[in-house]
């Protein structure tokens, strides 16, 4: 059991866990997501927070499991980077909203740098995955 092998495990049990988790509470809390969509213009706000959470849960388990990395990776950066732009746009928030949505943008950001990495890290064979891939 090479340490590298184990950290990247560790990492992807750590980073598509907590991805799938955001994307489980696009489900559990699909009201007020939906609500929170609608208010920031969003067309077709239900289905935007279905189809989100769906991309999130799929991605993250993805990550986990080793199975498509790379479009896991690239789907997960895709939807934090569109979602920083249009859900936590800070530019655009009165001053007293404006630090909560610079946080929630610049965590979106990190997050898709993340999911990049992992995305890179998957166009070569993972220990501990299932090993399906595309690529």
């Amino acid at each position: 059991m090479a340490a590298e092998d184990v950290l990247l495990l560790v990492g992807r049990l750590l980073f598509g866990g907590v991805i799938a988790f955001m994307g489980l509470n696009h489900f559990v809390q699909t009201d007020q997501m939906t609500g929170y969509a609608q208010h920031k213009g969003l067309p077709a706000p239900k289905l935007s927070v279905l189809a989100s959470g769906a991309v999130l849960v799929l991605g993250g388990l993805g990550i986990v499991a080793g199975a498509f990395p790379v479009l896991a990776g690239v789907a997960v950066a895709g939807f934090l980077l569109l979602s920083a732009v249009t859900m936590h746009d800070f530019w655009a928030v009165p001053d007293e909203q404006r630090q909560d949505e610079m946080t929630q943008f610049l965590k979106n950001v990190a997050l898709a740098g993340g999911a990049l990495g992992i995305a890179a890290f998957g166009l070569s064979s993972w220990a501990y995955s299932v090993g399906v891939s595309l690529f």
